[in-house]
């Protein structure tokens, strides 16, 4: 599989990452003066690269195109003319205005599966505006949910709403690549991060269209779970998830209240949301006596789900993540030793790895485009008059 990556900063990098990990040849066009956005994005750099964008940019190869310039796009589109995938998150419009639109490219290359991430989709009053992970969650009402019950809206600390949108496109862009196994023909898709937050509303969604009760924020609460949230302990807090009742007839006497186990406040789960302001300081004034790794040791031996509250160090050293192989590492010809996220893609018959680190700007400009038939001399123009690098 060949997929063309017209796309930069996150939503898209992340998405063409996916296929890039899985085996596809992913190329990266660039704009030759600056790159991808996050090449900018800095500090933190590593050597002379932004951490940005190091991080979403592994196994694919780099070409550095002026797609404003005639001969650009005719790169371009040759480039899209044997591609099986081509990912894009230009404002709509904007690809077709370069001659770089689905029906354009469809035209040449029928079996083309062509992925368009924006932030508001292709349709509708918004479809204009530019999209932003962070407008997204707060458009989608998801930063309505998150932060402290009586404190300020928080946005979530990673970035749900591009991330979310570059999951969906590499779904829809799988489901179009099975249907093109039948059809013979390519699709359009459309991804919008607004459509993906609404989307991971599910049951707090659910709740308001149950009750018409706008939700509210309840901290690292569950709204229809207690206790589920993050509850505070001799030294610090520990995650506690008691998700069933089974599990609370189990959790209260390990705390040393067996009692209220029938107690009927909190007997089931419903009496517990009732109650759950007097549940809450029983449980931590019982948490009190013993510090977070112990409880969730004994917590663990008892099968109740719990577990540390790590920072991100914590959590990449953790033993679990170290074993799924959920950290690489790689050599990158001016960063060094490179570390990244692993892929939590796991197939038996295949595993994800870094063939290739995070291309420097135009790094393989002269190889695709030998691929593509131009010949030495008129790469050489190419360069000469600045239509790459």
């Amino acid at each position: 599989m060949r997929v063309l990556d017209l796309s930069r900063i996150l939503s898209g990098p992340f998405a063409t990452m996916v296929f890039a990990d899985l085996g596809a040849d992913v190329i990266k066009l660039e704009n030759p003066e600056t790159g991808d956005d996050t090449r900018q994005w800095a500090p933190p750099y590593q050597g002379d690269q932004s951490a940005y964008y190091l991080s979403v940019n592994r196994n694919k190869r780099g070409i550095a195109v002026d797609l404003k310039s005639d001969r650009g796009r005719e790169i371009a589109q040759r480039l899209a003319d044997g591609a099986d995938i081509l990912v894009e998150n230009f404002r709509p419009g904007a690809a077709a205005r370069l001659g770089l639109g689905y029906p354009e490219l469809s035209a040449r290359n029928p079996r083309l599966i062509y992925a368009s991430i924006s932030g508001y989709g292709q349709t509708g009053p918004y479809a204009s505006q530019p999209g932003y992970d962070a407008i997204a969650q707060a458009l989608g009402g998801v930063v309505s949910v998150t932060g402290a019950p009586d404190g300020e809206p928080v946005r979530v600390g990673t970035p749900v709403a591009d991330i979310g949108a570059a999951m969906w496109a590499a779904i829809g862009v799988l489901a179009a690549l099975h249907a093109r196994a039948t059809t013979g023909h390519g699709d359009w898709i459309d991804i919008s991060l607004l459509d993906g937050q609404i989307a991971w509303l599910t049951y707090v969604a659910g709740g308001y269209f149950a009750t018409g009760e706008v939700p509210r924020r309840y901290g690292s609460a569950h709204p229809t779970i207690v206790p589920y949230q993050a509850l505070r302990t001799g030294d610090g807090y520990l995650m506690v998830a008691v998700g069933n009742d089974t599990l609370w007839r189990r959790f209260a006497p390990l705390l040393g209240l067996p009692e209220l186990v029938h107690d009927p406040r909190f007997a089931t789960n419903p009496d517990r949301v009732v109650h759950r302001a007097e549940l809450i300081p029983l449980i931590e004034e019982a948490l009190a006596a013993r510090g977070s790794a112990a409880w969730a040791e004994e917590m663990s031996r008892a099968g109740i789900p719990a577990g540390a509250i790590n920072t991100v160090d914590q959590a990449l050293a953790h033993p679990q993540v170290v074993a799924r192989d959920m950290v690489l590492t790689t050599e990158h010809p001016t960063a060094g030793t490179l570390r990244m996220p692993g892929s939590p893609l796991k197939l038996s018959r295949h595993s994800t790895s870094v063939r290739r680190p995070p291309p420097l700007l135009g790094e393989h400009t002269d190889e695709v485009l030998g691929e593509l038939g131009y010949s030495a001399d008129d790469i050489s123009a190419l360069h000469r008059d600045g239509v790459v690098r």
